[in-house]
């Protein structure tokens, strides 16, 4: 949107004299940073301990949970199916991806972008994924400039509400200057990279790292559209990077387990608020020699934290999915059991944010399987004999619900 008489006063980070100088209290955020490496530790520990099949399953349905998330933000909804088919080729579990290319683009960055950590991130890298996201041309229906930074003379902006009474959250730095603030974004990048050899001078904590990263792309806005997705792709980049250089051993594509997208989508609002108040000059002296953004490096760090945590949940879940599957299975069960105990697995549970709604009942499965109510009432109380099911209410009101210890269904109902 054209600003006929651009602000003389200077409202955003870039317009500065320090920027591009970003810092952040290291001593204030020391307990939250090693809060956060102590979660990530318990969850790949937790990962590295359920098997390679259960740890494949587990990354497949983050990464999956991951790509919905990242393009969720944005407003955009992508095809399930065409997802799930995507990484699971990508994960070497399927041998052919989805059809949609906009998903397989999206795909495709945030494996490069984990993969291939090391390698050195420059402009025709990130205009290559930008392309990708937009195999069309076409960001919906509107032509954007794909595979090379915005060039057009309008003012860049995050706007939102309706037409006639925008909000204008934040104006990136005119097209004209991004090709010199790339420049400097990735000079910086790469000497302050983990495991390149950074001087002590240069070396930032890599949780707090990618929080800059982050910001500071998404201040810069080089690209007409995809910069969001971009920007939490470099995030997870760099917090490959660090993985990489706390254990060279280490699979840094487990990053997509920490689950941070799913984690920004869940607290937006707050991520954007915090996003957009660390791009603002609220606070900072015109005379500072850097810009202070401890507030938003400590919302990213606990953002990173609690995603460790949910994502600790999930690979519980898995884990104890898997330990009740045997016990099933040693139980003999029929076809017909076996079909209905996967769909109260799939379901989940209050806690994972699922249930099986109302509990199972002789009617519902009966209709799930295709067999009469008596089978059903048999078939059920034999689940329930083996411990797999566990029963609340008498007569009509029999509800089952799968007995897996500590999961807790919606309240079964009458």
């Amino acid at each position: 949107m054209p600003i006929p008489n651009p602000p003389t006063t200077p409202r955003y980070i870039w317009q500065h004299r320090a920027w591009p100088q970003l810092s952040f209290d290291a001593a204030a955020l020391a307990p939250a940073l090693d809060q956060a490496r102590l979660e990530q530790g318990r969850l790949l520990g937790l990962l590295g301990a359920i098997g390679l099949e259960q740890a494949n399953a587990v990354q497949r349905d983050l990464w999956v949970q991951e790509a919905l998330a990242t393009a969720a933000i944005e407003g955009e909804q992508l095809n399930l199916e065409s997802l799930r088919s995507s990484v699971a080729h990508r994960l070497q579990l399927a041998d052919a991806p989805g059809s949609d290319r906009s998903v397989e683009g999206l795909v495709q960055v945030m494996q490069d972008a984990l993969t291939n950590h090391s390698a050195s991130l420059d402009l025709d890298r990130l205009c290559r994924w930008q392309s990708a996201l937009f195999p069309g041309g076409t960001s919906g229906i509107t032509r954007i400039a794909v595979g090379r930074l915005r060039d057009h003379a309008d003012a860049m902006q995050i706007v939102s509400g309706a037409l006639g009474r925008e909000v204008v959250h934040y104006e990136a730095p005119p097209s004209a200057q991004v090709a010199v603030e790339m420049a400097n974004f990735l000079t910086w990048f790469e000497s302050t990279h983990p495991a390149g050899g950074a001087s002590a001078a240069t070396k930032v904590n890599g949780i707090a790292r990618a929080a800059l990263v982050h910001l500071w792309f998404e201040s810069i806005h080089p690209f007409e559209d995809g910069n969001g997705r971009l920007g939490r792709a470099l995030a997870d980049m760099a917090l490959a990077q660090d993985m990489h250089a706390q254990d060279p051993q280490a699979n840094a594509t487990l990053v997509r387990v920490f689950g941070l997208a799913h984690q920004m989508l869940k607290t937006r609002a707050t991520y954007y608020d915090a996003l957009n108040h660390a791009q603002r000059l609220r606070g900072i002296a015109p005379e500072a020699k850097a810009i202070d953004a401890t507030p938003w490096v400590q919302w990213f760090v606990q953002a990173f934290t609690q995603a460790c945590i949910a994502s600790q949940a999930m690979v519980m879940d898995v884990t104890e999915k898997a330990l009740f599957r045997l016990r099933a299975a040693q139980c003999h069960i029929n076809p017909r059991q076996s079909k209905v105990l996967e769909r109260l697995l799939e379901a989940g549970h209050v806690g994972s944010g699922g249930g099986f709604l109302g509990g199972m009942t002789n009617e519902k499965y009966a209709k799930i399987t295709g067999t009469s109510k008596a089978t059903a009432t048999r078939d059920l109380a034999d689940l329930a004999a083996h411990g797999l099911l566990r029963v609340e209410g008498v007569g009509k009101a029999t509800r089952y619900a799968v007995n897996v210890p500590g999961w807790e269904q919606p309240a079964l109902k009458p």
